[in-house]
């Protein structure tokens, strides 16, 4: 069994600051990337930041410069830090694991968080 377990967001106005967290549990064999999705009304999924096994990142440009992907591999823990907020980013951001398997033969696999809400009001 692996799970994503996502906390952190919620509401706040323009400008502000909000820090989601994803704890990922279960055995886990290799992962190839993690990443912060999010998803407006009517509008389609899209990535947000990703970060690899390797450490590398890469973000969408409408928020470079405002987050931060990082992860502490000793709490099993992807964080995403959100400054300078905008209305705009107001979504259901989901966390994701990209590539997973395991087992060393096994089938790779996609998880997802179950979606947590950021509302920016302004």
């Amino acid at each position: 069994q692996v799970q994503l377990v996502e906390s952190g967001g919620g509401l706040v106005q323009a400008g502000g600051s909000l820090r989601l967290s994803c704890a990922v549990s279960g055995s886990i064999f290799s992962i190839y990337a993690m990443g912060w999705y999010r998803q407006a009304p009517g509008k389609q999924r899209e990535l947000v930041a990703a970060i690899t096994s390797g450490g590398s990142t890469n973000y969408a440009d409408s928020v470079k410069g405002r987050f931060t992907i990082s992860e502490n591999n000793a709490k099993n823990t992807v964080y995403l830090q959100m400054n300078s907020l905008k209305p705009e980013d107001t979504a259901v951001y989901y966390c994701n694991a990209d590539g997973v398997k395991t087992r060393s033969w096994g089938m790779i696999n996609n998880y997802w968080g179950q979606g947590t809400q950021v509302t920016v009001s302004s």
